[in-house]
């Protein structure tokens, strides 16, 4: 008893102190205070002009990164594939016609074109390395016509993040005397993209004969989000081959969330599957991925592509977002 008495002194005491700690930080030294708003006027002022808002009519849906003078912007495509009419926000310019001219489906990112110019696209950092602990700034709640700056640390080294569930066709396939009848597939899937349907025969995949369901499993195993597989199906005695576009597994079917993920609010459908990233822990929801991650002198780090946890945000180091969108300009400026 005695023990266990001094134990609850020493917690309360621990918890008391804590509570002293909290009520001696004035309220302009918070996050939310004046002083700390002070402190990231310049990336305010970054957000301001270099992000856009992305719209589904009135709804927001998320964010893009101003990429260009003459209105080019890169935007999280999970968030906005299925957007029935995407407007953009620029400051306090609207723009209801948006032109979705590529994405690339490792990185989870598209490319967007507003008609416009005089654009100010975001000032990249000299690099991506900074510390841990480093301050960092993101995009949070918007008005109609101001950015809210929300603020956050490094959190980790910049790594791979490895694709939860793996990289899927998107078929359910029933065995049936030594061939492979299509079931149900989902209707976002690449195989369905490609032409694929139910009842289908498929004969191959990258050019292995399957018989066996475990013959796709054993194919898909290393398999990567954007990967190209030809197959080969036949259809009323007509062989047909055709190209698929690898997705993830909760792009296709969902996002399916353990405990932690429903105690973390809205958090992204694609979450995982990136090369490298930046790891911060600013808070939000999915629908504040999309825009700059920027530093406290305004300048780009990278973009925010996920909202993994309550604890866990993922932003394309700077490197990488620079090679993705030149390579996406150069792809939808050929004839």
């Amino acid at each position: 008893m005695i023990m266990k008495s001094v134990f609850f002194t020493t917690v309360c005491v621990f918890f008391v102190s804590l509570l002293q700690g909290y009520e001696t930080l004035s309220s302009e030294q918070r996050l939310n205070g004046e002083m700390m708003q002070r402190a990231v006027a310049k990336a305010q002022q970054a957000l301001q002009e270099s992000s856009a808002v992305c719209y589904d009519g009135r709804n927001e849906v998320g964010y893009a990164t101003v990429m260009s003078a003459d209105g080019l912007l890169l935007a999280k495509w999970s968030e906005l594939r299925d957007v029935k009419h995407l407007i953009i926000r620029i400051g306090a310019q609207k723009y209801d016609k948006v032109a979705l001219l590529q994405h690339d489906p490792t990185w989870d990112v598209v490319l967007l074109k507003v008609e416009a110019q005089g654009l100010k696209p975001v000032v990249f950092a000299s690099n991506s390395k900074v510390e841990l602990g480093s301050w960092v700034v993101a995009n949070g709640a918007t008005t109609r016509m101001r950015r809210r700056p929300m603020m956050g640390i490094i959190s980790a080294e910049s790594r791979r993040i490895p694709l939860e569930g793996g990289a899927v066709l998107g078929v359910e396939l029933t065995e049936q005397k030594g061939i492979l009848i299509v079931g149900k597939i989902a209707e976002k899937s690449g195989a369905y993209l490609a032409g694929l349907r139910t009842g289908d025969r498929l004969i191959s995949v990258m050019g292995k004969e399957l018989k066996k369901r475990v013959d796709l499993l054993d194919l898909m195993e290393d398999r990567q989000v954007g990967e190209r597989v030809e197959i080969v199906f036949a259809r009323k005695g007509k062989i047909i081959r055709a190209e698929v576009v690898l997705q993830s597994r909760t792009e296709t079917y969902g996002l399916q969330k353990n405990r932690n993920d429903e105690m973390s609010g809205e958090i992204s459908i694609r979450r995982s599957g990136f090369p490298r990233v930046l790891q911060h822990d600013i808070g939000g929801s999915n629908r504040t991925v999309g825009g700059p991650l920027l530093d406290l002198d305004g300048q780009c780090l990278g973009m925010n592509i996920a909202r993994a946890n309550r604890a866990e945000s993922f932003a394309i180091p700077l490197e990488e977002l620079k090679e993705i969108f030149e390579r996406l300009k150069a792809v939808s400026e050929k004839p």
